[in-house]
């Protein structure tokens, strides 16, 4: 007989840890004002929950929906983890409709994490033969999470050495006002140059004086020290 949502609840209350759960709080900024304001923690790290995706892998699809719009993070977190895994056992239709679900659920997927562990292998995976509208259109979002969303789903791209969406993407983001966006692009440009640095130098000589400096140094962090300082100190 197949787990339901109510019992991997249950389950997850049980492994409950309040010391993880308040370091959780003020790792993943959840005070008044800050990004992750409000959010829940029971307390469960993260192998744990991995283990337990393993376990119920065959959960119903209306559960891991049911799983996704919980207010406890670590409920959202596993219901990614096991739409991610549904999403590579399920024919062309099947993974649609978790791609959907995934867009028309970004309310619940809101913090870094939860996007950077499941954006590129849902959205970037889907739209990787497909045209890529989407993601300019998540990238234009007032919502800081559907614009990390679109950047974290070319990490699938990278992967394959296709650069031109990261790229496009990132100039589209150079004037986000959120640290959090400022921290993903630069993260795909480094992961770009890491794969091509004359794809990720071509992009940063146009637009590096411009850049959020917290973008820049994230996009060097892995040059020679001498051509980070060149970039760091606008002598290119």
């Amino acid at each position: 007989m197949r787990a339901t949502a109510d019992e991997i609840r249950s389950k997850l209350e049980a492994l409950a840890d309040l010391q993880v759960a308040e370091v959780s709080m003020r790792f993943f900024k959840t005070g008044p004002g800050e990004y992750g304001e409000g959010d829940r923690f029971r307390g469960i790290r993260v192998p744990l929950l991995r283990k337990l995706r393993a376990e119920y892998r065959d959960l119903p699809l209306a559960d891991m929906i049911e799983l996704l719009v919980s207010p406890f993070h670590e409920d959202r977190l596993l219901a990614l983890l096991l739409l991610m895994h549904r999403y590579w056992r399920v024919d062309d239709q099947g993974q649609a409709e978790i791609y959907e679900i995934y867009l028309s659920h970004t309310a619940w997927i809101n913090n870094w994490d939860l996007v950077d562990v499941s954006a590129e292998h849902i959205v970037g995976s889907f739209l990787r033969d497909k045209e890529r509208t989407p993601l300019y259109q998540l990238a234009a979002s007032r919502d800081l999470w559907e614009r990390r969303i679109a950047i974290m789903a070319t990490f699938r791209y990278i992967k394959r050495g296709e650069f031109g969406p990261t790229l496009a993407l990132a100039a589209m983001l150079l004037d986000d006002k959120e640290e959090l966006i400022h921290k993903a692009v630069g993260w795909m440009l480094r992961e770009t140059g890491k794969r091509n640095m004359d794809t990720e130098e071509r992009f940063l000589r146009q637009h590096y004086r411009k850049m959020p400096r917290t973008m820049l140094r994230y996009a060097i962090e892995r040059f020679p020290e001498e051509r980070r300082q060149q970039y760091l100190k606008g002598l290119l």
